[in-house]
């Protein structure tokens, strides 16, 4: 915050270079650029962890359905139930443990950017209030 430049690895660099003057509108332009890049990603994270347990829902039918023909065309009885059952329920662990991490990693990551972007905020305050002094 006190150095006399600004480092050419930032957001506001970008914006910097075509002006010396530092005002509210160029600070905002970097942000919506830190916000932006901050938050990439996510939408497809969030899509990941909300539709997985849906997908494991749906191997779950598909292998019941599959159980429900087969003991119709054969007469196995329990066994070919409980093979179908445990195929089934394979489908739904595995679309809630690809959930579970999913979504952690969302909130990991939602958390972290909102942090991010909050500091940004505060250094661009900081920078236009000493600029009014």
């Amino acid at each position: 915050m006190g150095a006399p430049t600004v480092s050419e690895r930032s957001f506001l660099y970008k914006f910097l270079r075509s002006t010396t003057v530092v005002k509210k509108e160029i600070l905002d332009l970097a942000m919506l650029s830190a916000t932006k890049e901050a938050t990439k990603g996510l939408s497809l994270i969030s899509v990941f962890s909300s539709t997985t347990p849906f997908i494991g829902l749906f191997g779950t039918v598909v292998a019941i359905l599959d159980t429900f023909t087969h003991i119709g065309q054969t007469t196995g009885g329990m066994s070919i139930i409980a093979s179908g059952v445990s195929d089934a329920l394979v489908a739904t662990a595995a679309g809630i443990f690809v959930a579970i991490f999913a979504y952690t990693y969302h909130q990991a990551l939602k958390r972290k950017s909102f942090e991010i972007i909050n500091f940004l905020q505060m250094q661009s305050d900081a920078v236009l209030a000493k600029k009014e002094q």
